[in-house]
């Protein structure tokens, strides 16, 4: 029997346990409240967000040798850059990739030679570390395409030593194994004014004459190996490569003109404005100095607009600037809305719809666009990645930008989900799957030619763009069943990517933490019930590798290896905030991971309501490029505690 006693400690107890109950739950409505606060201080006055997009340090590098390329360098401004470039050395000597990275050798040769040529001493500490690194890797005989072609148009290294790509490239028929149509936006974007570049042979005003000579093991005039073997294909190309070079002198004057004047139009139709080539910083910088080798004034107007696109992409601050890659308002307010959606979507509605105005606004109809060629008959409905980029609307931002629109409940935005749908439906690759830009964009071989040697020539579909895809074909065909075909398809392709141990790929974002999150975030919008085992085998993946600490982490490095057992290490609230919002998604809301999860994002809340997470958080190409989108730790970990909120209060 109980006791007076006993009953009295139980009903302590009790209350107890209510008051840590409501205590938590007011921390995590302070911690929502003040991160909603926050990005709501970061909207524009036009209804958009905008964060920062930092790459590795090569585009800043590239920035201070186009000045030096053209002989108009700005003192104070690659003074900054270099500050930037200098912060960012690994205790190593080189440059990485991402942060915790391996050294990149590429990367570190452009490094070098942009501070020799800002007039950093070559026997400085730094310096002397970083040519040591580069020098232990083979030297700069050993980089890649891209900065070969940089040092050949600088004349450190003869032409023999970069890839023969010939203009006559653009007279190309269709059916011929290259074609421009065959490679993916951003390759074509970028090669087309490098087809210029170095067909005529560019070279640099180089007005302090800075070489970098002590970067090469063998002199470059001497050096016989900048075209290692990798395949039989590749050494097949490679014999092209030669013949072609040698064959070079037999092309007729009349061609060659007119493929130089097909190149110079192609670039002119893109130019994009103050948005530039492609909206990405190589082919704009590309662009800018073939027009000028070809003779366009530097008053021209096209001239003149390109060197804008470029100067939009600097962050300068008080001590040090960067170049950004590319701008992401679309990506950064389609995720944002999302997740004041989820925190608030009644009281955040103003906000809201003004977001939606400006999305509306900046969504594509009927204009030219490359992805046409191969979807001729199809009507435009998508949006690009940045402000301005009509020629290659984006398909993972459309899926998003779509989907939260239909979440949204706010009228007036049906006809562009309708749109955006039915451009996605009609953007299918025949596997099912999705490319970011282009349908069955996957001519693999090309990916063995000696330009290639970056291995990111192709947009092949990929599972987190395809779910995002279903996502939203899924929450429209509740209402219209004209999407159900497409999107069987689809899942079928997603559900054959489930790796054995529960988790997916991620592609455009780092990694498997990402895509298991993008997966199981989409599929929720489908018929597939919860009760199937993917879910399960997502949820009991992830939890294997939840951090102690109660967060999760995943360094790039689990793009390179297949043991992934050493790259979930360090937390991160934005991948903390994948794994959350996933277990939720799966049902597992209530589980110790998803409230650890939860403890760890409390925790590491800065006083402003916000995360600061310094990790490179998504791959421009695995491999090969990576992006930090300083927008991650601010609306992911919003998103994450109000649906671990909302998930609690279902029960």
């Amino acid at each position: 029997m109980f006791t007076e006693t006993d009953t009295q400690m139980n009903m302590s107890q009790a209350h107890s346990s209510s008051t840590t109950i409501r205590s938590k739950s007011l921390n995590l409505d302070k911690a929502i409240a003040k991160a909603q606060q926050h990005l709501l201080n970061l909207q524009k006055p036009d209804g958009y967000w905008l964060f920062e997009l930092e790459a590795d340090c090569t585009i800043p590098s590239e920035y201070i040798m186009m000045m030096h390329y053209l002989g108009d360098i700005d003192e104070a401004l690659q003074a900054k850059i270099a500050n930037y470039l200098r912060r960012n050395q690994s205790a190593d000597g080189s440059y990485p990739l991402f942060t915790g990275g391996e050294g990149d050798l590429s990367c570190s040769v452009k490094v070098y030679y942009a501070l020799k040529m800002v007039g950093d001493d070559i026997n400085a500490p730094h310096m002397a570390k970083l040519r040591d690194y580069i020098l232990s890797q083979g030297g700069a005989a050993k980089a890649n395409v891209f900065t070969r072609i940089a040092l050949a148009i600088f004349e450190q290294l003869p032409w023999r030593g970069v890839p023969y790509i010939p203009v006559e490239i653009m007279l190309f028929p269709k059916w011929f194994p290259f074609h421009l149509d065959k490679v993916s936006y951003w390759s074509r974007t970028v090669m087309v004014p490098l087809f210029i570049l170095c067909t005529l042979k560019a070279k640099a005003k180089n007005p302090h004459n800075v070489d970098v000579l002590e970067l090469f093991v063998i002199h470059p005039d001497k050096e016989k190996h900048y075209f290692p073997e990798r395949t039989f294909l590749n050494k097949c190309f490679l014999a092209l490569d030669k013949i072609g070079l040698a064959t070079r002198p037999l092309i007729p004057d009349s061609m060659h003109k007119r493929a130089i004047e097909k190149a110079k139009a192609w670039i002119i139709e893109r130019l994009n404005g103050e948005d530039g080539l492609g909206a990405i910083f190589p082919a704009m910088v590309n662009a800018y100095e073939a027009l000028l080798l070809l003779g366009v004034p530097a008053d021209d107007p096209h001239v003149v607009t390109a060197k804008k696109a470029i100067d939009k992409l600097l962050v300068i601050k008080e001590d040090e600037a960067y170049c950004q890659p590319c701008l992401s308002p679309v990506w950064d307010t389609a995720l944002t809305v999302l997740a004041l959606q989820e925190a608030d979507k009644i009281g955040n509605r103003p906000v809201l719809t003004c977001a939606y105005d400006w999305l509306k606004a900046n969504q594509l109809s009927d204009e030219p666009g490359d992805w046409r060629v191969f979807r001729p008959d199809l009507a435009g409905g998508g949006w690009p990645f940045q402000f301005a980029n009509p020629h290659y609307p984006d398909v993972d931002d459309t899926a998003v930008v779509a989907f939260a629109m239909a979440e949204s409940g706010i009228e007036g935005l049906d006809e562009s989900i309708h749109r955006a749908t039915r451009w996605i439906v009609g953007m299918q690759a025949s596997n099912g799957g999705y490319g970011a830009f282009d349908p069955d964009n996957t001519y693999y071989y090309l990916n063995e030619i000696p330009f290639a040697d970056h291995g990111a020539l192709l947009d092949p579909p990929t599972v987190d763009v395809s779910v995002r895809c279903a996502m939203l074909m899924a929450r429209v065909a509740k209402d219209h069943d004209e999407y159900l075909p497409a999107l069987k398809h689809t899942i079928e392709y997603v559900r054959s990517e489930q790796e054995e141990n529960g988790s997916w790929f991620g592609r455009w974002g780092t990694n498997y933490i990402y895509g298991t999150w993008s997966v199981l975030l989409g599929l929720e919008q489908t018929d597939i019930p919860k009760t199937d085992p993917l879910y399960a085998k997502a949820a009991n993946w992830l939890k294997s590798v939840q951090n102690t600490d109660g967060g999760w982490g995943e360094s790039n490095k689990s793009y390179y290896e297949e043991d992934l057992s050493n790259h979930y290490t360090v937390s991160t609230a934005f991948q903390t905030a994948w794994a959350v919002i996933a277990l939720c998604v799966a049902g597992e809301a209530h589980s110790p991971e998803a409230k650890a999860g939860v403890d760890y994002l409390l925790r590491k809340q800065q006083a402003d309501g916000v995360w600061n997470d310094p990790s490179y958080t998504a791959p421009g190409f695995p491999k090969v490029f990576y992006l930090k989108y300083h927008g991650y730790d601010k609306f992911f970990p919003l998103w994450a505690l109000a649906r671990y909120r909302n998930e609690l209060a279902k029960k």
